[in-house]
């Protein structure tokens, strides 16, 4: 009986070496710069700093959009500005006297028979 526990105690003291050996396998498969999960982070990682770098220089350019929107707008409002003091001092000139639209359709005279 003591040679048959010590028999399983050993099978057992093997798979479990094996299994142990499987799982440090895949356990350096899973961490490999170049294919496992390490190198999907490495990937990922140079992927964020470049979408930062992308998002500064977008950053940038709206805010010198907007500076420069901005400016336009100013200039815009003061052109309206302008143009609404021409168009009140239009009304303050003297209209001229319109000239009487002439006849463009001639006039038929009836002549009557007698």
């Amino acid at each position: 009986m003591e040679m048959i526990a010590d028999i399983l105690l050993v099978a057992g003291a093997l798979g479990a070496g094996f299994y142990c050996f499987i799982l440090a396998r895949r356990l350096s498969k899973f961490t490999d710069l170049e294919n496992g999960v390490g190198g999907a982070v490495a990937v990922l990682s140079a992927q964020v700093d470049d979408l930062t770098r992308t998002l500064t220089a977008a950053q940038d350019s709206a805010g010198d959009s907007s500076k420069s929107l901005q400016e336009l707008t100013d200039r815009a409002e003061d052109v309206a500005r302008r143009l609404e003091l021409l168009v009140a001092s239009m009304h303050d000139l003297p209209q001229k006297p319109q000239p009487a639209p002439e006849a463009s359709e001639p006039v038929f005279v009836r002549h009557s028979r007698n």
